[in-house]
């Protein structure tokens, strides 16, 4: 698995971690929900992005959540499934504020996590708001 995609999860899975403790911030960029062995083996290169997309997203989850917001249809913010806000917030942050990444990658990078960890019909959901909001950048 490339490490980029491994940052992508580790980041997913540390927002995941921040929205389920109602949004306490501590360890979240040392892993410290990570049991300690697989902390013990991180790759450094791998850490070092995922704790990127991390802060990134958080220091910009109010812009982050209003484009995963603006296109959603017929569908309430509140009742998005934590799995799939993690997903949509690792790459919305991407699509808004890593324009230096292709979309078409971070879009398929959280699909496939979102495959892999979400529901049944999450990546059609998860593709749906992602694709929306690159359009509206003018891509």
């Amino acid at each position: 698995m490339a490490s980029r995609r491994k940052s992508r999860i580790l980041a997913f899975q540390a927002l995941y971690a921040w929205d389920a403790s109602g949004g306490k911030a501590e360890g979240l960029e040392s892993f410290g929900w990570l049991e300690e062995d697989k902390r013990a083996a991180l790759d450094e290169e791998v850490a070092a992005f995922a704790r990127l997309l991390v802060a990134g997203a958080l220091e910009n989850i109010e812009a982050v959540d209003e484009a995963i917001r603006s296109h959603l249809e017929n569908w309430s913010f509140e009742r998005l499934k934590k799995v799939d806000l993690a997903v949509l917030r690792i790459g919305a942050y991407s699509l808004l504020f890593q324009r230096d990444i292709p979309a078409q990658i971070t879009i398929d990078e959280a699909i496939e996590i979102v495959k892999e960890y979400g529901s049944e019909d999450s990546y059609r959901f998860v593709n749906g708001v992602l694709d929306g909001i690159w359009k509206s950048l003018g891509a």
